[in-house]
């Protein structure tokens, strides 16, 4: 997955690590319910970037991807080189530091077909991810 192939999708990124014992299982649990709550939905894809590149390694993460049920071809796992990985986080997703030390961002960030940030959502917030969805989907329909 690269980003010339998300564009014209919308889509939702999250930052993760596969042996993470705080947020990323909960958070991962709600990209399971957003993809969920998207079915059907053909233009959006779910992003899941690691912030342990070293130990996250494809295979990790495909096991990690099968755990939460992920479905392939609409949610994807992805890894990169530590300093691409905190540019993402920090440049492009506006998510703050991503520097090796596992600490990040538990929000998800929606982002239209243009490649643009339409929406950022705190996963501790209790009406985060049906607002998601909903937003989700409304975009999906503008891009019909």
């Amino acid at each position: 997955m690269s980003a010339s192939e998300l564009k014209g999708l919308i889509w939702i990124a999250d930052f993760i690590f596969t042996n993470c014992t705080g947020p990323c299982p909960r958070m991962s649990s709600q990209m399971h319910q957003v993809q969920t709550g998207l079915a059907g939905v053909n233009n959006v894809r779910l992003v899941s970037f690691t912030v342990d590149p070293e130990r996250d390694t494809p295979p990790v993460l495909a096991a990690y991807a099968s755990r939460f049920e992920a479905q392939p071809g609409i949610w994807f796992f992805l890894t990169g080189s530590q300093d691409a990985l905190h540019q993402l986080s920090r440049n492009a997703f506006l998510l703050g530091d991503v520097d090796g030390n596992l600490q990040h961002s538990t929000r998800f960030v929606l982002v239209d077909g243009f490649s643009k940030i339409r929406g950022f959502y705190l996963t501790s917030e209790e009406d985060a991810i049906p607002r998601l969805i909903a937003d989700a989907r409304s975009l999906a329909r503008r891009s019909d």
